[in-house]
Parts: structure tokens; sequence; C-alpha cells
């Protein structure tokens, strides 16, 4: 079969998209009597949907989202805490232009961090750009950077970016230091950039972790002010796992004891 006459003309233009889908799109405009518009229409979108797919893929392997921890995959089933409606909303990522914050709190293992990284995915999706850190590797790479004069570049991009998800805050006491850098961090962030934070501490507890009552009252009035806050409540989704590898293991053996008796 010969190649399409437009194939070599449309790779030199690099529209891959549309050398992609040209032979299935002519054989389309033929069969259903297309006008020459409309075939061109097909066309166009196929390289408008290929070149949004690129992007996509480049920022999340920018962002350090996790692809497969989705809005969908999420088992609201077992944490009936959180609310459905609630999170289809922020999904819709009206939040970040806004400027405005989300905040989810609760025990270790109930979802806070599935959930900051399908947003930041929804994101993602709007063409936004993203960064997803881990707060205390995010604190050592700012320390890090100090030392090698690369600082103003790291903090530069992390305040240009339209969404940032700090993963983890208060897994462990800051440094003065790392404290400082944070609080200037949710500072120079206020009413300019969205910020998703993830923790497993009350607000009550935040001025115990950064170990400076004032540096933490200032940054819970930035975070807390134009903000969505969700506190999840329940077991750990891993421990729940656990208990039910155990129980199935547990109720396995008796069975198979009497397969051989």
């Amino acid at each position: 079969m010969m190649p399409h006459p437009l194939l070599p003309k449309l790779r030199q233009l690099k529209l891959g998209g549309m050398a992609q889908t040209l032979d299935v799109r002519a054989g389309q405009a033929t069969q259903q009597h297309l006008t020459p518009l409309e075939f061109l229409a097909l066309l166009l979108d196929d390289e408008l949907d290929r070149r949004h797919q690129q992007r996509f893929a480049r920022r999340l392997a920018q962002s350090g989202c996790d692809a497969q921890k989705t809005l969908a995959r999420f088992d609201f089933a077992a944490t009936p805490s959180v609310n459905r409606t609630f999170l289809q909303d922020l999904a819709t990522c009206a939040f970040i232009p806004r400027h405005e914050n989300v905040l989810f709190c609760g025990p270790t293992g109930v979802g806070k961090s599935h959930l900051a990284n399908a947003l930041a995915l929804e994101a993602l999706k709007r063409d936004l750009n993203v960064l997803y850190q881990n707060t205390p590797r995010l604190l050592a790479e700012l320390h890090a950077a100090r030392a090698t004069g690369a600082q103003a570049r790291l903090l530069a991009r992390l305040l240009h970016a339209d969404l940032l998800v700090l993963d983890d805050f208060g897994l462990q006491p800051l440094s003065p230091q790392a404290a400082q850098d944070l609080y200037d961090l949710v500072r120079e962030r206020y009413e300019r950039g969205s910020l998703i934070v993830t923790s497993n501490r009350a607000f009550d507890e935040w001025a115990e972790v950064f170990g400076n009552d004032l540096l933490a009252s200032a940054a819970l009035d930035r975070l807390t002010h134009h903000a969505h806050t969700l506190i999840i409540r329940g077991d750990s989704y891993r421990q729940r796992s656990r208990r039910k590898e155990g129980t199935s293991g547990a109720s396995a053996a008796p069975t198979e004891r009497s397969s051989q008796a």
C-alpha cells in the first residue's frame, strides 16, 4: 500500500499526531463523505491531542507526582470521613487561580498523600505547573542548595509553581534554619500561589514542630487564610490491609489441613 502523499510533509513539519492518524482519517473521510474542512479539523484535533499528551507526560515527569494515585483509585468506602463531593469540587482546580490552599490533616495511613497527589494530577491535566515535594526532603535540599549557591534557583522554581504540594509536614521537628525556610516559602507564596499541605499533626501541635511559636503562628495564619481544610479520621489503610491478610491467612490454614486429612 502506497503511503499517503501528505505523510512526508507532515513529518517534515513535525506534525506527528496528524501523521499517525492520517491513513485512518483519510479512510474515514472517504467513507463518511467528509468535506476538506471536516477532514482537516479531525487531523488538527489529533495533533492537538498528541501535543497535550506530550506536555502532560513532560510535566508529570518534572512534578514528582505518582501517576497511579488518582482520585478514581481512592477508596472512599474505606475512608467514610472523606467527603467525596468536597474532593470532586477541589478536583476542578478552581482553587488554584484563586491562590487558595488545601490542608489535609489526620493520622498516618488515612489517604492524605493519595488525595494530595490526585489533586496535583488534576492540575497537571489542566496544563498547570505542579511540584510535589516531601517536606523534610525539600527542606534538606534547600539547606544543601544554600551551601552550593543554588538556593535562589531552587526557591524560584518552588515559588513559580502554580501548585506546590508539601507532603508529610510534621514528621519530625524542624531545625531553626528549616523552620525559617518553610516559613519563608509559605510567606512568599501567600496569595500568589496555591499550596497543598498534608500533615499528621493537629494545628495546635505546629508550634512544637517549628520549635518557634511566632513562626508557627505566622505560617499557620497564612496557610489557613483562603484555605480548604479536610480533617480525615480513621484507621491506617495499610494496617487494615495487614489485618485482612492476616485474617485470610488464618482462615486458609484449617482448610488446607482439612484437605490433607
